[in-house]
């Protein structure tokens, strides 16, 4: 089932009382903004409802994206190059997992491997962004190219769908936020197999490192605030 949650009042209560404003950003210009779609993988997808459920709002998302000159970036979470061979996060396979799970997670992660792909019904097309990380956050040194790929195409702003949300989502919302990018979590965008994990990563993200809008709030009003304005003038 999709989450269908209200953030705790004591977290608006303190965003107010911080900034006086629920929003940090009351616009983003489309053709500076970037969808990024952190871990919709079939290892982290398939037979999880939660993480099914999104699937139509970022499809509805990336087309908004694209069609307003904006770019989309799939970003897969990558910990070796083919089967057998060494992983590429070795102090987290070596230290958190029980070795039957260390090996369905390095397997399931491979390049190649069916759990590696994206969801099928995704709608990825040309012109969109690959990337691949070797570590939760795709921001942090050494993790991926995307951040690279994105300054390139001259991308400022940053909205982060995917799963989990509490995990790689919010981890690479965080970075994006500290190394300059402006970046909202979306509510209905984004998910975890347990509520709880849900608002945790939306909650802490919110008070201190960006925006959370919903999927229909980011298209009519994120969004749309140049275009309105263009055509006032």
């Amino acid at each position: 089932m999709p989450h269908n949650l209200e953030m705790p009042q004591y977290v608006i209560d303190r965003i107010m009382a911080k900034r006086g404003k629920l929003e940090v950003f009351d616009s983003f210009d489309p053709a500076r903004t970037a969808l990024v779609v952190i871990d919709m993988q079939n290892f982290f997808v398939a037979e999880v409802e939660t993480a099914i459920s999104i699937v139509p709002n970022i499809n509805r998302l990336a087309d908004v994206v694209r069609d307003r000159g904006g770019v989309v970036a799939w970003v897969l979470l990558t910990v070796a190059e083919e089967m057998g061979s060494e992983s590429q996060w070795p102090i987290y396979h070596d230290y958190f997992f029980t070795e039957a799970k260390m090996h369905a997670h390095k397997n399931g992660l491979t390049e190649g491997s069916e759990g590696h792909a994206l969801y099928p019904d995704l709608v990825v097309k040309d012109g969109d962004i690959v990337s691949r990380k070797n570590r939760f956050s795709a921001f942090i040194q050494g993790a991926s190219d995307l951040d690279e790929q994105l300054r390139a195409r001259g991308i400022e702003n940053l909205l982060v769908c995917g799963t989990a949300t509490n995990m790689c989502c919010e981890s690479s919302a965080r970075d994006a936020m500290m190394i300059g990018y402006r970046a909202v979590m979306v509510l209905d965008g984004n998910a975890a197999r347990f509520d709880e994990d849900h608002l945790a990563g939306l909650t802490s993200f919110w008070q201190s490192f960006g925006d959370v809008r919903t999927t229909d709030d980011a298209i009519d009003n994120l969004l749309q605030a140049p275009a309105a304005a263009q055509a006032a003038e």
